[in-house]
Formats: structure tokens, C-alpha cells, sequence
């Protein structure tokens, strides 16, 4: 096992020990639909293009799908006319410092994993999957809230994170009889994965998230349709003074990269808890570990 260091971020940690091993790749002259396809498929919120030679030769994202769907292409055009090109790289042994570096300096969600022969595409390494390690040894480690509830151990005197701490405070929301380019034109000008949607007296209803689009791009929704006629229901969220470490659970175990935080009553929205809020903070709960703070900037 690595062993931090906390006087340095991410002392020990490499990128081969985050990166996930699956990496999903299509022809760059597949169609939109067969890459909404993979998406829906795989869960994941992008994947690599290739030419005909094998070679990676660029990347579609969820938003690169939901610009598609905002400009009315056919579920025919090739991935060719979306894609975003220049994947950006890293090595396995590289550290997960430089790689953050890398994915802040650049603006980017991930980077992908390259083999030693620099051909092949061998992972990828995106925030979710770096909270994700750094929450498998914050849940171990001396201070955690969960080992001591195991232990029945008294609880030290240490300050533990909460929600509203590290969540981002605006909460852009549409309401249920917008239509779908109003959300997808929210999603674009704020870089957010998803928006809240209200109902008439704007109390939360619902969520769109870029998931949500793609499907309903496949099944031929008409981009002026109203919200509510997508929306994921009911919205989910936690309240703003819970424990860090446990918000970061539920999201981890349900498959979510946000939760919305309501204060005092659910329909109180008052801020977004996402899995890159997490890595700001080294995913942690406490301050145990507060010299190996992660600095990470929003990206959707």
C-alpha cells in the first residue's frame, strides 16, 4: 500500500493506480447514434475516436453529443464532424500531481493513458475515478468517521468537512416548460452536467443532465420539447450540514457525479455538490490531511 506523505499532495500516488483499464473507442466515421450508443452502454461520459489505422484521433464527450443535438444533426453524421481533437495524454508511472496539472492547465474532465510503445491506449484517468482512490484511503485511514463508528471509538477533537464547505453555491435552474434547447443553451454558457428544473411556484421538480439529453436525442425528441417531459425525478440531494465523507458515499455507491444540497427543507435548494468539489478538498471529511489538499478548477 502507498503510504502519504501529508506534508506533500499526493505524495506516492501514480496514475496507474487511479486510471480506469477500460477504454472505450469507435471508428471516427461511426455515426452519432452508434457513439450515443456506447455512451448510454459503457456509462461513461466520453470515448476516444479512432482512423482507419487504429490510431486515436480524437475525443466525443456528452457535450460534444449535446451540441449535435442543439444544432439538429442527423443521428447519421459521422463522428468526424463532432469530435474534439488531440486527445491529451498521460503515462501510467506519471504522478497524479502532474497529471492534475495537466487536466487544470488544459480545462479538460480527462486524459488518457498511454502504454510504453506510446500507441496504446492503456486507461483513462478522469476526477471521478481520482476521488475515488483518495476515498478508499480516507475511509481507512485513523480518522475516519466510519471506522470509529465501527469501533464505537470516541470521536477526537477534529473539525470534520461539511457540504456546504465545498459545494458551489449558484444553482442555475429551468423550469418545466422550457424547452430542451433553453436547457442544452443553460448547460453550455454555465459548463454545468446538469440543471435543476423548477415547477411553477420554483420548488425542484426534477434534473436534466447531459445523459438525459443524449437519450432523448437517440429517440428522436424533438429539441423543443418541455423539460418535464425528460426530466429525471425526484431530484436527489443531501442536506448542506451533512459530513463530506458521506455525501461522497452516496454519490460513489449510486453512481451519481452530483448532488444538489437543500438546506433545512428538500425544496430549499441551495447549492451543487459534485464529485470535482470533492477532489478540491483530497476527498477527505477532515482537516486530518488539510496539507494534501487537491486544487482542482470546475470542469463539467
Amino acid at each position: 500500500m502507498v503510504i502519504l506523505d501529508k506534508k506533500k499532495t499526493l505524495t506516492g500516488l501514480l496514475v496507474k493506480e487511479a486510471m480506469r483499464k477500460q477504454v472505450i473507442h469507435l471508428p471516427q466515421s461511426a455515426s452519432i447514434d452508434n457513439g450515443i450508443s456506447a455512451l448510454i452502454k459503457y456509462k461513461i461520459n466520453a470515448f476516444l475516436t479512432k482512423d482507419e489505422n487504429g490510431l486515436p484521433t480524437g475525443v466525443v464527450s456528452k457535450t460534444d453529443i449535446m451540441g449535435a443535438y442543439y444544432a439538429s444533426l442527423p443521428l447519421e453524421t459521422h463522428l468526424n464532424n463532432i469530435m474534439s481533437f488531440s486527445p491529451l495524454f498521460c503515462n501510467p508511472n506519471d504522478t497524479l500531481e502532474s497529471a492534475l496539472d495537466i487536466m487544470r492547465s488544459k480545462g479538460v474532465y480527462r486524459l488518457y493513458v498511454i502504454g510504453e510503445n506510446r500507441k496504446k491506449v492503456v486507461g483513462t484517468l478522469a476526477y471521478p475515478d481520482i476521488v475515488g482512490l483518495l476515498y478508499l484511503y480516507c475511509n481507512d485511514c485513523e480518522y475516519s468517521h466510519y471506522r470509529k463508528k465501527r469501533k464505537k471509538q470516541a470521536d477526537p477533537m477534529i473539525r470534520r468537512y461539511k457540504v456546504k464547505e465545498v459545494m458551489t453555491s449558484f444553482v442555475k435552474a429551468c423550469g418545466e416548460n422550457d424547452s430542451l434547447l433553453k436547457v442544452m443553451e443553460d448547460l453550455s454558457i454555465y459548463r454545468f452536467g446538469a440543471v435543476l428544473i423548477t415547477d411553477k411556484n420554483n420548488h425542484p421538480s426534477g434534473v436534466i443532465s447531459k445523459t438525459d439529453l443524449s437519450i432523448s436525442y437517440k429517440h428522436g425528441v424533438d429539441s423543443q420539447t418541455e423539460a418535464k417531459n425528460i426530466m429525471s425525478s425526484p431530484v436527489r440531494s443531501c442536506e448542506e450540514d451533512e459530513l463530506l465523507e458521506d455525501a461522497i458515499k452516496q454519490m460513489i455507491f449510486t453512481d451519481v457525479h452530483r448532488l444538489f444540497v437543500h438546506k433545512d427543507d428538500p425544496q430549499n435548494i441551495v447549492g451543487v455538490f459534485s464529485l470535482s468539489d470533492a477532489a478540491r478538498i483530497r476527498s477527505g471529511s477532515c482537516h486530518a490531511c488539510l496539507s494534501s489538499r487537491i486544487k482542482v478548477d470546475k470542469h463539467d
